[in-house]
């Protein structure tokens, strides 16, 4: 998430264009919102095959979200104007549309303080989060402003492994996605998607670009100052 960090903080200075960008975690862990300062001290004491679950802090806000058996997005960008809810909506909007295009129709949760009570981002479903027709919560999101640049992280649930989730969260996720099997390949297909929707859906063509060597040492210094 440094790499995210450090994203918004040069598109903000106007040195890089927006970018969206997807990705797994290895090994397994949990984010914490940036304004969360209550979770389980168990969470420290977590042994996921052999390896001891990472804890992290997230620039950006909402609740805890273990990153085992989903897929994250990040997109920073600029130039949205609206309220909250407006500019997670419009930047949603691709989500929506690629998930529907892979058979999953989406829609928004309900806007509640009530996740304020709870440790787990995916035991409430606000406005900002997508959620499917059974009100099963997708996609959680959240965000940080710099400026007029905006990063936000999102949280695509995917395959979690049902013990360990309930280890971390004391109940099992709810949500169930129709495919056979989700793989790697499973995971490239679903980017795919999404980058399709989201060239369409902002009307812009995107470009991969690896991080350059300078770029990662200031992204290796800026780690170690989070």
């Amino acid at each position: 998430m440094a790499i995210d960090q450090w994203l918004l903080e040069k598109h903000s200075s106007g040195l890089h264009p927006p970018t969206l960008r997807f990705y797994t975690w290895s090994p397994v862990a949990i984010s914490l919102g940036y304004h969360q300062r209550r979770y389980p001290t168990r969470w420290h004491e977590i042994i996921w095959q052999g390896q001891p679950i990472d804890i992290v802090r997230r620039p950006t806000g909402g609740r805890a979200v273990l990153h085992q058996g989903d897929l994250t997005y990040m997109v920073v960008c600029s130039g949205f104007s609206g309220s909250l809810s407006q500019v997670y909506q419009q930047i949603c909007e691709f989500l929506i549309i690629g998930w529907r295009s892979l058979g999953v129709e989406l829609h928004y949760g309900q806007a509640s303080r009530s996740y304020l009570e709870q440790p787990n981002c995916f035991a409430t479903s606000t406005n900002a989060d997508l959620v499917d027709q059974y009100n099963n919560k997708l996609i959680g999101s959240a965000q940080f402003r710099q400026g007029n640049a905006i990063l936000q992280h999102g949280s695509i649930l995917l395959n979690p492994d049902s013990d360990l989730f309930k280890q971390v969260f004391n109940t099992s996720p709810s949500l169930q996605l129709s495919f056979t099997t989700i793989n790697s390949a499973t995971i490239l297909m679903i980017t795919n998607v999404l980058l399709q929707a989201a060239s369409q859906c902002f009307n812009i063509e995107f470009i991969t670009q690896p991080l350059s060597e300078r770029e990662w040492q200031e992204i290796k210094s800026l780690d170690q100052n989070l």
